[in-house]
């Protein structure tokens, strides 16, 4: 094992634009988790689910993000998407707990997210 690294300069965030996002596996955590309507997992499990979830949301509103920006000014899809990025924003700028209520926050959260990605996505012609 080397003791060196490279450090990445992506300041636009195009190298993360390329990668498609792992989408199966976190549906199925975000349904499997607001289907469970009492949950009883260790703190540490849903700390590890809320980290998870996390990452995910932020990867989810980065396209959304990429996807609004490529909206004329006039649209109001636009708009809707700027409301929903500031919403992703305060929640996900929230401490993270380990309780089920931090879980299920972060999957809704997500699922929304994927709601506006999916919208912008049949509006906004591919690349």
């Amino acid at each position: 094992m080397s003791d060196t690294h490279i450090v990445l300069h992506d300041p636009d965030g195009l190298i993360e634009a390329e990668l498609p996002l792992d989408r199966a596996p976190h549906e199925a955590l975000v349904t499997a988790i607001l289907a469970c309507h009492d949950p009883d997992l260790p703190p540490r499990d849903y700390e590890q689910i809320a980290l998870q979830l996390t990452g995910h949301a932020r990867a989810v509103a980065a396209d959304v993000r990429r996807l609004t920006a490529a909206l004329p000014k006039s649209d109001g899809r636009g708009a809707l998407a700027e409301v929903v990025l500031e919403e992703a924003d305060r929640r996900l700028s929230a401490p993270l707990k380990g309780t089920a209520c931090c879980v299920q926050n972060r999957a809704r959260l997500v699922r929304a997210l994927y709601t506006r990605l999916d919208r912008l996505a049949e509006s906004v012609p591919p690349v």
